[in-house]
């Protein structure tokens, strides 16, 4: 993976940039599943999004390096999941 090498750490700043966007990104798409119609706030189940995406504004080696600090999880085909 040359392309790895050649591309610098992310920065801790950087990093807590991501994370809050990542938190932000799944809490409006568990308000965006909750909010369907049919779904009733009165029953009493969790929303059943627990991953996503993640925002494509960060490289994967944002992602990376978050998995590695044990805050995400990576999960099938391309998405994350908080640990």
């Amino acid at each position: 993976m040359a392309d790895s090498e050649s591309t610098p750490a992310p920065s801790p700043a950087e990093l807590a940039r991501a994370f809050k966007a990542f938190k932000k990104r799944l809490k409006l798409t568990q308000l965006d599943f909750d909010s369907r119609i049919g779904a009733s706030p009165l029953s009493g189940h969790a929303s059943g999004i627990v991953a996503i995406t993640p925002p494509n504004q960060y490289p994967r080696a944002v992602w990376d390096a978050l998995v590695a600090q044990g805050k995400l999880k990576r999960t099938s085909q391309g998405q994350y999941e908080l640990a």
